[in-house]
């Protein structure tokens, strides 16, 4: 191999690490997982969500790069659209219960009075980096 392909390695090898540690990080400062379990009345079952969470990551990064296609039936987008939904649901409700980012952040920089213009700002920009993405990327 060259020292280009061994460099480009590397870079990639610690862009992964990176995103890695970062990923974990956000997990354990906000301290989603415990919350999640909490909610859910599933303490039992905390090192369930943590291997989960480990193996999804990391069987979703190897089928990211190898650009892994399924030949699946319509069928199967039910049960995998409400796992999905299920997931991101949970995670909302955990995030809404740990954050509270914004009402402290608002109280800092003083502008309390304008803490629906500041999360209305946010979700309109979700909504339309989706809706960019989907036109864009996903229709194309």
């Amino acid at each position: 191999m060259t020292s280009r392909v061994l460099f480009a390695m590397l870079i990639g090898f610690a862009e992964g690490i990176a995103v890695g540690a970062g990923f974990v990080a956000f997990l354990t400062v906000l301290g989603i997982i415990p919350r999640l379990t909490q909610l859910s009345k599933t303490e039992h079952l905390i090192r369930f969500y943590e291997w989960s969470i480990v193996l999804g990551t990391t069987v979703t990064s190897l089928i990211t790069l190898r650009n892994a296609q399924f030949h699946l039936s319509a069928f199967w987008l039910i049960p995998i659209g409400l796992a999905c939904g299920i997931f991101i649901g949970l995670l909302a409700a955990a995030l809404t219960e740990v954050i509270n980012v914004f009402p402290i952040l608002a109280k800092r920089i003083g502008v309390v009075d304008k803490l629906l213009i500041i999360l209305m700002a946010i979700v309109l920009g979700k909504i339309c980096g989706s809706l960019f993405h989907w036109t864009y990327f996903v229709f194309r």
